[in-house]
């Protein structure tokens, strides 16, 4: 995930230019401005620009508030409870990854025998992580549906599961919620890839 940006639809740019560049910092920077290209011209709007700091592989996760910054274990996140709103955070440097509200990641702790294949593979202990911020006006997700065990955002009512990739179960929002795969690292809890999609969605009017 270093060097790789965020929209799927740029695997085969991603593939191509990382033949071309030796320098990574290079190599990132004509992968962002190639995927740009190829964003607008399928109409979406690019997760990050060329200056911001998406999550990194390895990256540890801080709960949102907390002052100490104590990298979250399986054993924080409560089974079944309402989803906690975290950054990442730099595993070496213990810098928070806070720069941008679209690296604003919330977990929820579920039973991986209930979640479909995909999303099995991308949790870790149990735990999933998806995008915070809605994929319809960029409204936080912050709502818990725990009787149909989904995410809700409280702004225009997307509804999303958990337990299926994201999927959305109501409302306009007009596509998943991006999921984030998770490892346990040194018995925290930590990145293992990028975003299934760039987070975010439209300005809120």
């Amino acid at each position: 995930m270093e060097d790789k940006w965020l929209d799927p639809a740029c695997a085969a740019t991603d593939a191509e230019v990382s033949d071309t560049c030796e320098d990574p910092s290079r190599r990132r920077t004509v992968k962002l401005f190639a995927c740009a290209a190829l964003a607008a011209a399928a109409g979406v709007r690019p997760a990050w620009g060329a200056d911001e700091d998406p999550p990194r592989v390895g990256d540890r996760l801080v709960r949102e508030g907390d002052e100490s910054k104590t990298p979250l274990t399986s054993a924080d996140i409560k089974f079944e409870k309402k989803q906690l709103i975290v950054w990442p955070q730099d595993a070496k440097s213990s810098k928070l990854r806070d720069g941008s509200r679209l690296n604003r990641i919330v977990v929820i702790k579920l039973d991986p025998k209930q979640m479909d294949a995909d999303t099995a593979k991308a949790a870790a202990d149990g735990v999933v992580a998806y995008s915070a911020v809605c994929v319809h006006q960029n409204c936080d997700v912050n709502g818990w549906l725990a009787k149909e065990k989904e995410f809700l955002c409280i702004c225009h009512f997307s509804k999303y599961s958990p337990l299926r990739k994201g999927a959305v179960t109501g409302g306009p929002a007009p596509r998943a919620l991006p999921i984030i795969p998770l490892k346990i690292e040194d018995g925290k809890l930590a990145i293992a890839g990028d975003f299934s999609a760039p987070p975010g969605g439209a300005p809120q009017a």
